[in-house]
């Protein structure tokens, strides 16, 4: 797992080591079934153990890892019920956002959509994974900001991450260059002010992901014996 020692801002501790952790699961880094340490984790984060537990306790409330008390907590397996339940929510809240946004985005907003749109369907002809989810992240970004609500931009940054991990699976194969058609469709909607039938297709692209097959189950972790002992920030 590439995370780097080097100590983080002290403002922002408990953010920086969620997104390290919350990244390093979505792009694979830390594998399904993995255990996760949390003084493992600090060690090699260069901070203490309690930002690591904070970070792994909202990990856990997102559905990207398992905790079991007693137990070392691990990866969470890529779980076909799982991603339903967060495309039902982030399908649902990227309806709002648009619809919100669509009476307020300005011709600058359109373009920073098709440019992400035409750089996404580089990364995915080039078979850039980690470009092509940035980039899409980009394109969908725009109508979450313009539509300033900041509970759906809070809710959307919790289940996000757990289709970003089916959506990996996505962008590599040919389901891709749908999605690049459909991102184009739906900024001629949003050009056209048409905000609901914008709306029902930024709904319809997150329904898209589904794993190839069912997960095999995750490993049974060992038990952890290290003292719970807590030490300071």
């Amino acid at each position: 797992m590439p995370l780097s020692s080097a100590r983080l801002p002290r403002a922002l501790l408990r953010d920086d080591v969620h997104a390290r952790l919350r990244d390093a699961i979505v792009d694979g880094s830390l594998a399904p079934g993995e255990q996760l340490r949390d003084a493992e984790l600090a060690t090699r984060l260069g901070v203490s153990r309690t930002p690591v537990r904070e970070a792994l306790l909202e990990l856990a409330r997102a559905g990207l890892v398992h905790a079991t008390p007693g137990r070392s907590t691990v990866v969470a397996p890529l779980d076909p019920g799982a991603i339903r339940d967060a495309q039902a929510v982030v399908g649902a809240l990227h309806a709002v956002a648009v619809r919100a946004a669509v009476p307020r985005l300005t011709e600058a907003h359109l373009d920073e959509m098709r440019a992400a749109n035409d750089a996404f369907a580089a990364a995915q002809r080039a078979g850039d994974v980690d470009a092509a989810l940035e980039a899409d992240d980009r394109f969908h970004r725009v109508a979450v900001d313009a539509a300033g609500n900041a509970a759906v931009a809070d809710v959307l940054a919790q289940y996000e991450p757990v289709l970003r991990r089916a959506e990996r699976l996505r962008f590599a194969s040919h389901e891709g260059a749908a999605s690049a058609e459909r991102h184009a469709r739906l900024i001629a909607l949003c050009a056209a002010r048409d905000a609901d039938g914008a709306a029902r297709l930024a709904a319809e692209t997150w329904q898209t992901l589904a794993p190839e097959s069912e997960p095999a189950p995750a490993p049974e972790p060992e038990p952890d014996t290290a003292p719970e002992t807590e030490d300071p920030v």
